[in-house]
């Protein structure tokens, strides 16, 4: 899909629309920035990195890689490329994955690894003296974990766009979404950014491929689909619930 405007200003704007929306980033904020070695965190790495340089404010940025244990990982090659684009990294070496793919966790290995991983983020938020987390999940990551919700948890529910936890000691802001992941996989592409590749055995197992494969579907059926779901989210009629 053509853009009027390079992609990188695209990026910037729905970026920059969201963080103003729902006042993700403020002056003297130290931002542990969650990277995963996936085309959508580095895009917001460098977004961030971007937005720090124009920015009238003044904010810090402490990028974090937790690498999972599994063989052929790439968290040197992830901190070579850090070190040299944004200055500095923390790169965590944990067994996580291994925990979670043991003998003794067989059914569910993604839910232990992930818990695990997230504690762990929030443990260095908190020892970085960070106060916010920023994750580049998408609007498909959103309207995805509302599907995900609704059918394997039997609730409506997905992630918020600034999302204060441990009463408001952390907040997880998502300046991406309002950005669609083609839109970032685009400027991926154009910018020749690496994208390392996950060495997880499960990486293509998970609900949530199921899902995105699911509502692939539906979206070639009509191209306002997409755009209606995530619309739906901000116009809830509670008259029509149970």
């Amino acid at each position: 899909m053509k853009q009027r405007f390079p992609i990188s200003r695209v990026i910037h704007r729905l970026a920059g629309k969201a963080i103003y929306k729902y006042q993700m980033i403020s002056h003297g904020d130290r931002i542990l920035v969650g990277l995963s070695g996936g085309k959508d965190s580095l895009t917001l790495m460098h977004m961030l990195s971007e937005a720090k340089r124009r920015a009238p404010i003044d904010f810090d940025l402490f990028p974090v890689y937790v690498d999972s244990g599994f063989p052929d990982g790439f968290g040197k090659a992830l901190e070579e490329y850090a070190q040299i684009n944004f200055g500095r990294i923390h790169v965590e070496y944990t067994d996580y994955g291994l925990q979670g793919h043991s003998p003794l966790n067989r059914e569910n290995p993604c839910f232990l690894c992930s818990r695990l991983r997230r504690k762990r983020i929030f443990e260095l938020a908190d020892q970085f003296q960070c106060t916010k987390i920023a994750l580049g999940h998408h609007q498909d990551d959103i309207i995805e974990t509302l599907f995900l919700n609704m059918l394997y948890a039997g609730r409506m529910g997905t992630m918020h766009p600034a999302q204060k936890l441990f009463k408001g000691k952390f907040t997880i802001i998502r300046p991406f979404v309002f950005i669609e992941e083609a839109l970032i996989q685009d400027y991926h592409d154009q910018y020749n950014l690496p994208q390392f590749l996950n060495p997880c055995p499960s990486i293509n197992l998970t609900k949530r491929n199921e899902v995105k494969s699911l509502l692939k579907t539906i979206y070639a059926l009509n191209p306002h689909v997409k755009s209606n779901l995530f619309k739906s989210m901000h116009n809830i009629n509670q008259e029509y619930l149970l």
